[in-house]
């Protein structure tokens, strides 16, 4: 067990860094399976209970909300210990929960029990996202300090790519086992979890942090004052008291509220918007595009960021999305809509991938990932409404007996709105003041 911990992970002299960013792929793309979580939607509707009941969808919309919440609660509680235990073992005991959250919510499908399914594919599993998601991100950073862009971008970039191995892995699977005489849900959820344990097994082994006051060869860092970059750090407990924590809470809600509503309901959207035409083979590929452009997004985005700088990155985000979010549900054609979609997807990457640099910019390098884990409250909150926003919206119409794409206008303007409240809170955020700094010592310690 020694293996995993923190001080034997330190690289060898001569290690090259390169070799770090296929490990932080292994862990992102196994668990940027959530995001196709939509593929599932329509089969658990339509999955008659012993009494011949069915779930509404809003009542499905809540296992993708409950995993999206605990990722984000499981990072910020964990997050300091992370920084002490290091990424290996954080990777190890993400692996262990996602994989058997698919095993407990794969009872729960053949129980037809809800609570299962929230407990298993929901908190467990939800518990092994939060811990993969941030356990790359802080290593990454400090191997390329030359560019925390394109780090944070390697490193994310992974998880929005997940779907596009999960949504045709899940649709496969499912039609393979239609008529084997198991459940094909259950079934498709027992092979993923154990491809996906093993798959992120890859990541614990390769995983490397760099020894201690390691520079890339060559590198000399900048003595030039920065705007929005600072040369200090800011400790963890105190970050959490800033006004411009709490305006990037605000900045990444607002962008994950818009774009998850679109991820979590995206199979359905299209065939709802485009019946007859879309159909649940051609819904799978849709979701797995979104996927590919939400990962190209990260890397992407990110990488301008170093450029540009973060705050004006977001400001494209909010500026450009606010205007395609409300443009969106009068796109004439599917092409049009799914051209949008992709644009919209990428963006919502490229925040993602963004903030820790973000982050780093404002609050230094020191504690970036249990800080980052803090701020990843926002996707919880952004997990719940989100959805909700979508599928209260959606109930109310089939309630009303209204065609549901007549929902979509709304939904759509709503997420235009949102994007603008996130530009207002983008354009709030100022460099961190000085009382807020750690002093010599706790630096040192730190």
């Amino acid at each position: 067990m020694g293996f995993l911990d923190k001080q034997n992970s330190v690289a060898a002299p001569g290690f090259s860094r390169w070799l770090v960013p296929p490990a932080a792929l292994a862990i992102h793309l196994a668990i940027g399976q959530v995001y196709a979580f939509s593929v599932f939607k329509n089969p658990l509707i339509a999955l008659p209970g012993p009494d011949g009941s069915h779930w509404r969808l809003e009542e499905i919309g809540v296992i993708f909300s409950i995993a999206i919440a605990v990722l984000g609660l499981s990072a910020a509680i964990f997050g300091q210990w992370l920084e002490k235990a290091g990424p290996r073992q954080a990777m190890l005991v993400s692996a262990i929960c996602f994989g058997s959250g698919f095993y407990v919510g794969a009872l729960g499908v053949v129980h037809h029990s809800l609570p299962l399914i929230y407990l298993g594919y929901g908190v467990i599993g939800g518990i092994g996202l939060g811990l993969g998601y941030i356990s790359p991100v802080s290593t990454l950073i400090k191997w390329f300090p030359d560019r925390p862009g394109l780090a944070t971008g390697l490193a994310i970039m992974g998880f929005g790519g997940g779907a596009m191995i999960g949504g045709p892995l899940g649709t496969s699977l499912m039609a393979y086992f239609k008529n084997s005489g198991h459940s094909p849900i259950a079934a498709t959820w027992v092979v993923m979890g154990t491809l996906y344990f093993l798959f992120m097994l890859f990541g614990v082994f390769t995983i490397r942090v760099p020894a201690d006051n390691w520079k890339p060869a060559g590198w000399v860092p900048s003595t030039k004052p920065q705007a929005f970059v600072t040369t200090h750090n800011v400790n963890a407990n105190t970050a959490i008291r800033t006004p411009q924590f709490w305006l990037l809470w605000i900045v990444l809600c607002a962008n994950v509220t818009a774009g998850i509503g679109i991820i979590e309901q995206a199979s359905p959207m299209i065939q709802d918007l485009f019946k007859g035409v879309a159909t649940p083979v051609a819904a799978a590929g849709f979701v797995g595009l979104l996927s590919l452009f939400n990962m190209g997004g990260r890397f992407f985005w990110a990488s301008i960021s170093d450029y540009i700088g973060r705050k004006n990155t977001y400001y494209c985000f909010f500026i450009i999305g606010a205007l395609l979010y409300f443009f969106m549900p009068h796109a004439g054609n599917m092409a049009l809509f799914v051209a949008i979609a992709c644009l919209l997807l990428s963006m919502y990457g490229g925040g993602f991938a963004t903030i820790p640099a973000y982050l780093r910019d404002i609050f230094g390098v020191y504690h970036v990932s249990a800080i980052h884990g803090r701020l990843l409250t926002a996707w919880s909150t952004a997990g719940i409404v989100g959805p909700l926003i979508v599928n209260g919206i959606l109930d109310h119409y089939d309630a009303e007996h209204i065609a549901r794409r007549q929902a979509y206008p709304l939904i759509l303007h709503i997420m235009s709105g949102l994007l603008v409240i996130g530009l207002i809170a983008n354009a709030l955020v100022r460099p961190v003041a000085e009382k807020y700094w750690m002093k010599a010592p706790e630096a040192a310690k730190a």
